[in-house]
């Protein structure tokens, strides 16, 4: 054995503040044994895995709305194609309503008349009534508010002062 006393740890020693040093420095600090500081990473981890797993789960229900809401778009928009594509003997003006109908050759149609200005017995199938809007979207006037009846512009211009 030699004669000169042998160091336990290798390096240098901490200089400065005790508060800022990576080890314990008193002996009335709790000990850190590796089974804490693995503990300490692990509790870290999950609480980590944990959010993240919450922050997906928000993303994905965001990104499933929106496919639902693009999905739903894409079929109004091929409605509204399907619609502009039925023969209409008279011109198409935004903020009326038309009555679907559909003849015995299976196309469809547009007219004037609803199925009581027929006296309830139309001459062909009645498919339903839509509202041509300004962007030249359709809606079906079973969904149109009652609210909704009457257009914006006018509803705005009779609010407006003489």
């Amino acid at each position: 054995m030699s004669d000169q006393p042998t160091k336990k740890h290798q390096g240098e020693q901490h200089r400065g503040a005790d508060h800022s040093a990576p080890y314990p420095v008193s002996r009335l600090a709790p000990a850190m044994e590796l089974v804490d500081l693995a503990k300490t990473i692990s509790d870290a981890d999950n609480t980590i895995r944990t959010t993240a797993t919450g922050k997906l789960s928000v993303i994905a229900r965001q990104i499933k709305s929106l496919q639902d809401e693009a999905r739903q778009i894409l079929l109004q928009s091929q409605r509204d194609q399907n619609l502009h594509r039925a023969r209409c003997n008279c011109q198409r003006i935004a903020g009326n309503t038309y009555h679907l109908y559909r003849d015995d050759r299976e196309e469809c149609y547009f007219s004037l008349l609803s199925p009581k200005e027929w006296h309830d017995q139309p001459p062909h199938k009645y498919e339903g009534a839509y509202r041509l809007e300004n962007d030249m979207s359709w809606t079906a006037l079973d969904e149109i508010n009652e609210d909704d009846s009457q257009p914006i512009l006018e509803h705005l211009l009779g609010q407006l002062p003489d």
